[in-house]
């Protein structure tokens, strides 16, 4: 019975020394990422990036398939027959009347012999086995689509390059934003948690002159509930950091089990930036009009195709074939002949009625033209009033961050002066409570605009296409 037990126990050991190590080796991995970092790690493994790469590949590829068009088509083909039963053709039968009358005529028959009517003579042609085979070569000579296909090919690739770029830029923006969304949610989590920390000491204090007699149970219990509101704001930023924190990866494309912790901080010198300086700006340059003026270019392409589609095609072709009938099969018999044949031609398309088909796709090509056209003086205005409202509110924003930094500062320097009076007997803990209060608002107004300024700073580059 013991060494059952020994054995259950060893057994149970080793089942326990596997299981901390396979929990070892499955720990989280955690990242240490910078927002530089953050935005490479995005580029390379998310998911709708990939997709747009993945796109310009396709296209690539179809362009290549443009470029075949162009090139000679060259096919073999081969045939083998085997007539179980040669096929059987019907011919009319006028040797029959013509023959008879001869044979009257010369007195050879009696005259009194019907001469028969003509029919349908079955008479079987042909081989049992029959072989050939033959190479044919075309190539395009002329043919308009073709041709404006290959002008438009790089014009192409370069929309689908542009497509990548933007959306490269609009990720870069996105993991921005979610980064210093984290920061700002993990700044307001310590500033409550600083308050934490404050309060409990001042609550720690307060108990103990309430025990000597230099405090009202009063003061405590106000205290108190102050503490149990502000833990009770912790537990809710903590669930805004996890969410943050999700939102992050899951821009970023990174496992949402994975952890990620931020080493990039945020100051007032950060947002600074002598970027509102009157400095020319071209708009013209930046990634969203470049991609649409491209996108009018193969519209003008597509247009082209269409306006030459009246023109006619021509291309030229060759043919080299032999074939061989047997009746026995001797196919690899040298001493049987085969057959050659040989032949060079031109194919000429004239176009001449289509049902109205071209002209209707000229008139849809050419109103698309027309679209673009005006789809980039609406984005040459929308990205004039995006700068002027992005410059106004980096501004803005910036005076507002001056401001709330000086409010933080004096509302420590009140918090401070605050607790000395209540040291010195002088305060009461609603004073204290006021001072606490205003502080933690102050500092929570001041990341906040400090944050604010942060993303305004990030729609600024956008808007001057810097990013």
């Amino acid at each position: 019975m013991n060494r059952l037990i020994r054995r259950v126990i060893s057994i149970s050991l080793l089942m326990m020394l596997w299981v901390g190590a396979y929990a070892q080796n499955s720990q989280l991995i955690v990242h240490r990422y910078s927002l530089d970092s953050c935005i490479a790690y995005a580029l390379a493994h998310e998911l709708n990036t990939q997709s747009t790469r993945i796109d310009a590949q396709i296209t690539a590829a179809k362009e290549r398939e443009v470029t075949g068009l162009a090139l000679p088509r060259i096919t073999a083909s081969g045939q083998f027959q085997d007539y179980l039963k040669l096929p059987t053709t019907l011919f009319p039968d006028v040797f029959s009347p013509a023959i008879y009358g001869i044979l009257k005529k010369e007195n050879l028959i009696p005259q009194n012999t019907p001469i028969p009517q003509g029919g349908l003579t079955p008479v079987q042609f042909g081989t049992q086995y029959n072989v050939n085979a033959g190479v044919n070569v075309s190539q395009t000579l002329f043919d308009p689509s073709v041709f404006v296909a290959l002008q438009a090919k790089q014009t192409i690739l370069e929309l689908a390059q542009k497509n990548v770029k933007r959306t490269e830029r609009d990720l870069k923006v996105t993991v921005s934003k979610a980064y210093y969304n984290v920061w700002i949610a993990r700044k307001q989590l310590q500033v409550v948690e600083d308050n934490i920390q404050r309060l409990q000491q001042l609550l720690h204090d307060t108990r103990i002159m309430y025990q000597n007699g230099f405090a009202e149970k009063l003061d405590v219990d106000r205290l108190q509930v102050q503490l149990n509101n502000l833990e009770a704001q912790r537990i809710t930023m903590q669930n805004m950091v996890t969410l943050s924190d999700q939102l992050l990866k899951f821009q970023m494309g990174m496992p949402l089990t994975d952890s990620l912790e931020l080493t990039d901080s945020l100051t007032f010198n950060d947002v600074q930036s002598d970027l509102l300086q009157n400095q020319p700006v071209d708009l013209h340059q930046r990634i969203d009009y470049q991609t649409l003026q491209t996108q009018l270019r193969v519209n003008q392409y597509d247009l082209k195709r269409y306006r030459l589609a009246w023109l006619p095609s021509l291309s030229a072709s060759a043919n080299y074939g032999i074939t061989a009938s047997r009746t026995t099969f001797n196919l690899f018999d040298h001493n049987e002949p085969w057959f050659k044949s040989f032949y060079v031609g031109l194919n000429l398309s004239v176009p001449l009625f289509e049902g109205f088909q071209k002209k209707n796709r000229i008139d849809q090509a050419n109103l698309n033209v027309k679209k673009t056209q005006i789809q980039l003086q609406l984005l040459d205005q929308s990205m004039r009033l995006e700068l002027e409202q992005a410059r106004t509110n980096l501004s803005n924003y910036l005076l507002n961050v001056a401001s709330q930094q000086k409010n933080m500062q004096l509302a420590q320097e009140v918090y401070e002066q605050t607790i000395k009076k209540y040291e010195a007997g002088v305060g009461s803990t609603i004073e204290i409570n006021n001072a606490e209060g205003d502080m933690q608002q102050a500092q929570l107004n001041y990341y906040t605009a400090l944050y604010n300024a942060m993303l305004a700073k990030i729609d600024y580059l956008k808007a001057i296409g810097k990013l």
